[in-house]
């Protein structure tokens, strides 16, 4: 007989930050995912079939909306000959930022390491293709004649003329159209040992069917983990360039014009920061709510919200030196439109929206200095819905500030929101939470391979 030599090793504490007592086994992390999915009559779906009505509210008027604009032309909204972007453009940029952080989260963190995003890169991800689906929308609504939307893909006309590639909207279109195809890609990817799972611990021969062709085969041997954890670190490292790529082409929108306030090199980095700043928020705010709904508390745990509120206030630090930087160079720059345009921002048309703009971005996120802030999930939510709506407000007001007041004080107008603009805005807000609503009815909620993976080595010796 012979003895193994067994060196004790310390176990590490760090997995067990990201799971309670109750989720430290892999059968209880498959049990805690898979029973909304599998065992439906078990739970009480009341309040989700009044979000759902809600959203489907909120959808079926933002359709209505688009068809308006189709049939009658953007006159319906607010925009005037000075003031020719408005809401549309606003809410492409803002969806386009929270749609990052889901990508962020799936990819920067994984390369990094960080054990945290097991519990919440799944709804990440699908917050990420939901929120780059919407913004794709605004665009075409926003051209005027959207019939030739398909004018934005490189292909030589009858009369053999080449899209303008100088022009930011064709920069919109591929950015847009890649990262649709890239999120669907990694999303998919991290799906399907979960969907193998779900067709094993399924009940009824439909579920096993239906998640049983979306699994693709998966058996869970060696060689296909192999060539999964390869795979899914490859879309990892083309993940991180193409976030920071497709919010700089965003802010390059802007920056590439001549107009006041905009002709600035900050804007690109500038952008991405906001973008990750209001997608965090948001990527909190549904933890927040899928810890609730599907009684997760063993797996989306309080450190969970401790780390994202970090990271909401680091953001929050530097959106606040952003602006500071703007308004030196106006200063330092000499230029009298730029000069003039920091003086209408503070004291103009839309300064009570801009002194909210600081207060929800800056002033109340540094209550995430406080560890009992961070470590309340109701407090972090509702910092978090605030961060959102300043950086709507952001969004709005760097297209009204600067269209508003620019070179031409002749040309000086200002812009008056119909009630189409916020049926757009608000029905954009209902599609999402209509998608998250049936995504959550069919599709794992939380990555089990990868928590239990944690678990895994929370267990081990």
């Amino acid at each position: 007989m012979t003895m193994a030599l067994t060196i004790p090793v310390e176990k590490s504490a760090e997995p067990e930050r990201w799971t309670l007592p109750e989720a430290r086994s892999l059968e209880a992390v498959n049990a805690i995912v898979a029973a909304p999915l599998l065992e439906p009559s078990s739970w009480s779906w009341r309040a989700w079939w009044i979000g759902f009505c809600a959203s489907l509210a909120a959808t079926i008027a933002f359709l209505v909306t688009v068809f308006l604009i189709f049939s009658r032309g953007i006159g319906i909204w607010g925009v005037n000959s000075t003031v020719v972007w408005g809401f549309a453009i606003a809410d492409y940029v803002w969806w386009i930022g929270i749609g990052n952080a889901g990508t962020l989260i799936s990819s920067m963190l994984l390369l990094m390491r960080q054990r945290w995003r097991a519990s919440t890169n799944r709804f990440a991800e699908a917050m990420t293709l939901f929120a780059a689906t919407i913004a794709g929308i605004f665009p075409i609504i926003h051209l005027g004649r959207p019939l030739y939307f398909y004018w934005l893909t490189p292909y030589p006309n009858t009369m053999h003329v080449w899209p303008q590639w100088r022009s930011a909207l064709i920069w919109d279109f591929w950015a847009i159209l890649s990262y649709i195809l890239f999120s669907i890609l990694f999303w998919y990817v991290g799906l399907i040992p979960d969907f193998a799972t779900m067709r094993d611990r399924a009940q009824k021969r439909g579920q096993a069917v239906f998640y049983g062709v979306l699994a693709l085969g998966w058996c869970g041997s060696s060689r296909q983990w192999q060539v999964y954890e390869k795979l899914h670190l490859a879309l990892a490292c083309l993940g991180v360039p193409l976030v920071v790529s497709l919010h700089s082409v965003v802010g390059m929108d802007f920056a590439a014009s001549l107009m006041p306030g905009w002709q600035e090199t900050i804007f690109p980095p500038y952008f991405v920061v906001g973008a990750m700043y209001s997608g965090f928020a948001m990527v909190a705010c549904l933890a927040a709510l899928v810890r609730w709904g599907f009684r997760m508390e063993g797996l989306i745990t309080t450190e969970h919200f401790d780390v994202m509120a970090k990271i909401m206030l680091a953001a929050s630090i530097i959106m606040g030196l952003s602006y500071a930087t703007e308004w030196f160079n106006a200063w330092y720059g000499g230029e009298r439109a730029d000069r003039s345009l920091v003086v209408f921002e503070f004291t103009g048309h839309y300064a009570p929206m801009f002194w909210g703009l600081l207060l929800c971005n800056v002033a109340i996120p540094q209550a995430f200095w406080w560890a009992e802030i961070r470590r309340s999930v109701a407090a972090v939510f509702v910092i978090a819905v605030i961060i959102n709506i300043g950086m709507w407000l952001e969004r709005i007001l760097i297209i009204w500030n600067t269209l508003s007041h620019d070179y031409l004080p002749s040309a000086w107008r200002m812009f008056l929101p119909t009630v189409w603009d916020w049926m757009v805005t608000f029905g954009s807000l209902g599609l999402f939470a209509l998608m998250f609503l049936l995504f959550v009815r069919i599709i794992p909620v939380v990555s089990m391979h990868e928590v239990r993976k944690l678990v895994a080595e929370g267990e081990r010796p």
